[in-house]
């Protein structure tokens, strides 16, 4: 079969011919022969992938199509759209996992053949990992109104709580939100998240299917896999919430090992993963969209040898675990939702702390996590601030801190996890095997450790204080207090009429000694700084003609081997600090962190000059031997100068010519992004470009001593109103 469905749009054209998406208009205009579009609409036109691929290799414009980047254009032009066409993929990439000698037997012949025989191989191996799977309705149903979402099934003996069902008569039915809380209508409303393909379904998919595995047999099967979905997840960003890798290890760190583990609220599977293996593992997961349940058991199964059970639901409403006990449950459930079954649920059994008001969705998510434990077991949830001192939250955190299920309550720094600008919560509850005698609750706060703008905190450090305080805490059922960071309260000091429990409010803020002193050696570093800033100010600039020189591009540069470009990626295995556009527009160290992947990360090395493409800023950076060795974010680009030819400074500073950015840019009804390839570069030679070189250093200089003496500033002014108001520094 060949690969005509696969449809490409013309940003997809541009990924693979290296060029802007203007390239690709000029080209439909300029050339009668390019391939006519086949689907999309009018002002966004899809085109037939193998067309393009031709006539771009005609032209001379593409010598072969990475395979990554050809496996992802059958994936993103899938006819049925690519959440099916990834879940086709994970499919076959578990049947080349587990049995690799099967898929080269179905695999032998025309695509006929392996869509006929693709079904039976796979029920034997999603049996085994997942239980029994259902065959998916291969009638076509109403297609999703939103790109990147699975289509709605019309099939009622399977029909997930947002998918279509029919009444038992016939009629046509609503959209389920009818709720019950029996174990049968669970069943009901829930079905297994992984189901089994149809052949008529996977003969669409052949051309992906085959090239998922040639990629497999150069990747390996979960490094694909964790390929495909990475690309997904950062093309959609808007439609996932995704929880930090750094936050899921420190989650699962909190439960502790574990054999049986819940996340009721699963997204793409972040916290399961972090889990630390171990022999006879079961991992259970349910989420209410039907694909983002069926890609994270699909996940889960290559990653782990443990049991994998994936369930598509509303876990509120139609729990699909009801009789399990678990030794962890971690879960990022949703915040602020109204509609999460308060009408319908007054008289669940899982209410043991009081029935949560309509506005309270998140203790309702505690009290489920903490029914689905076993005695002894723990759960951990990210929460919103707010949840620890809601007025009508007050009596269920009232009798969770009485009957000592509340264990912990952990104030994250800002920029942890989504949404970045409030500080979260960390809750750790332990279903109580008997009611302590003088109940206590740690209460820490790791703002300390909040990193400047917008980057993400020092992981290693709030990991090592928080899972510090917590064991100690444990261990004992007390803790000594650490002056801005933790202490443990009697449960009885906190049953006021508000109950607040967030670690702020009763946390002893550091002693004033150590505030004088720091302040003291701020104004001695802010000092030396503003010497500095005066030593490196330039001198009077001396006036000269317009120069006229010859002019070249980097995307020239780049072909003719002057400089090698890279883009940042989308994820990677090595654990260094990730250098983000925030980084280099601010001047500061690498503060960013990817999703854990098995993409190589690309990683700068000194004399690198790193450009940010969005924003519409003037601004590019020459790596030091300091960030030398950080991995490249999302939205830059690495320029590498053969240095013989280009003097890196050089390079930086004529590519933050305001006039070089403004052309070479383009702009969104809210965006700007620049075309680093159209950035232009005189043609001087090297002797010239390094006494360019040098006084653009200078300027580099002076520009990072005024942004280090307003960060001084700032921390001086901030400190001494907070000295000053709270009493550790005299006024006079």
């Amino acid at each position: 079969m060949q690969d005509n469905a696969t449809e490409v749009t013309a940003a997809g054209i541009a990924r693979l011919a290296g060029v802007g998406r203007a390239a690709v208009s000029n080209w439909r205009r300029r050339h009668a022969d390019f391939p006519k579009p086949v689907g999309g609409t009018e002002t966004s036109p899809s085109f037939a992938l193998a067309e393009v691929e031709a006539w771009l290799r005609k032209q001379g414009k593409l010598a072969e199509v990475p395979l990554r980047e050809r496996v992802w254009q059958q994936l993103v032009g899938h006819p049925e759209g690519p959440v099916a066409a990834l879940t086709h993929a994970g499919c076959v990439l578990l049947l080349i996992h587990d049995r690799p000698t099967v898929w080269l037997e179905v695999s032998a012949g025309s695509d006929e053949r392996l869509a006929a025989m693709l079904p039976g191989a796979l029920e034997e191996v999603l049996t085994p990992r997942f239980g029994p799977v259902s065959a998916v309705n291969s009638r076509r149903a109403v297609n999703s109104p939103h790109p990147g979402t699975a289509p709605r099934v019309v099939n009622s003996a399977h029909a997930g709580a947002d998918e279509v069902n029919t009444p038992a008569d016939g009629a046509p039915g609503a959209p389920t939100d009818r709720v019950n809380t029996s174990a049968t209508d669970a069943a009901v409303n829930t079905r297994p998240a992984v189901r089994l393909p149809s052949g008529p379904d996977l003969l669409l998919s052949t051309p992906l299917l085959r090239g998922a595995a040639e990629l497999a047999a150069e990747l390996g099967a979960r490094q694909t896999f964790e390929f495909l979905l990475g690309r997904h997840l950062d093309a959609n960003p808007r439609q996932y919430t995704l929880t930090p890798a750094d936050l899921a290890a420190l989650m699962a760190d909190l439960a502790g090992p574990a054999r049986t583990v819940l996340d009721p609220a699963c997204g793409t599977g972040a916290l399961l993963r972090a889990v630390t293996t171990r022999p006879d593992q079961e991992l259970y997961a349910q989420d209410s969209a039907p694909e983002l349940a069926a890609l994270t058991a699909l996940r889960l199964a290559l990653h782990t040898r443990a049991v994998v059970r994936g369930a598509t639901g509303d876990t509120l409403r139609a729990d699909a675990y009801p009789q399990l006990q678990a030794d962890a449950v971690l879960c990022h459930p949703p915040f602020n939702e109204r509609n999460w079954g308060h009408d319908e649920l007054a008289y669940d059994a899982r209410w043991e702390y009081g029935f949560p008001a309509r506005t309270e969705s998140e203790l309702a998510w505690v009290q489920h996590a903490l029914a689905r434990l076993k005695d002894g077991g723990t759960a951990v949830l990210l929460m919103p601030p707010a949840a620890a001192s809601r007025r009508s939250g007050r009596r269920i955190r009232a009798d969770l801190l009485r009957r000592g299920a509340l264990r912990a309550v952990v104030a994250l720094p800002v920029g942890a996890a989504p949404p970045y600008n409030i500080p979260l919560h960390l809750w750790v509850l332990r279903r109580p095997e008997k009611a302590p005698t003088q109940p206590e609750v740690l209460l820490a706060d790791t703002g300390q450790f909040a990193a400047d703008g917008r980057g993400g905190p020092d992981w290693r450090d709030v990991g090592e204080a928080v899972l510090d305080v917590w064991r100690s805490f444990d261990r004992a059922g007390t803790l000594d207090e650490r002056p801005g960071l933790a202490r443990s309260l009697p449960v009885i000091d906190l049953l006021d009429d508000d109950v607040d429990l967030a670690p702020a409010r009763h946390l002893p803020p550091p002693t004033a000694a150590d505030g004088a002193e720091q302040l003291t050696a701020v104004r001695e570093r802010l000092g030396e700084t503003l010497r500095l800033t005066a030593d490196l100010t330039p001198a009077p600039a001396d006036a000269a003609h317009p120069a006229r020189w010859p002019l070249t591009t980097i995307g020239e540069l780049a072909r003719g081997g002057a400089l090698m470009m890279r883009t940042g990626g989308n994820g990677g295995h090595a654990r260094v600090p990730v250098l983000t556009d925030h980084d280099v527009l601010a001047g500061t160290a690498p503060s960013g962190s990817l999703p854990e992947s098995d993409e190589e990360a690309v990683l700068v090395e000194p004399g690198d000059v790193v450009v940010p493409v969005l924003g519409g800023g003037s601004m590019a950076r020459v790596i030091d031997d300091a960030t030398g060795g950080a991995a490249l974010g999302r939205n830059l680009v690495l320029l590498r100068p053969e240095r013989t030819a280009l003097d890196p400074w050089f390079l930086a500073g004529f590519l933050r010519g305001t006039a070089n950015n403004r052309q070479a840019s383009s702009y969104a009804s809210t965006a700007t992004r620049l075309d680093v390839r159209r950035l232009h570069l005189p043609r001087l030679p090297l002797d010239e470009q390094r006494r360019y070189g040098a006084r653009f250093r200078a300027l580099d200089e002076f520009e990072r001593a005024l942004r280090r003496a307003g960060r001084l500033g700032e921390q001086l002014v901030r400190g001494m109103y907070d000295g000053l108001t709270d009493g550790t520094v005299a006024p006079d």
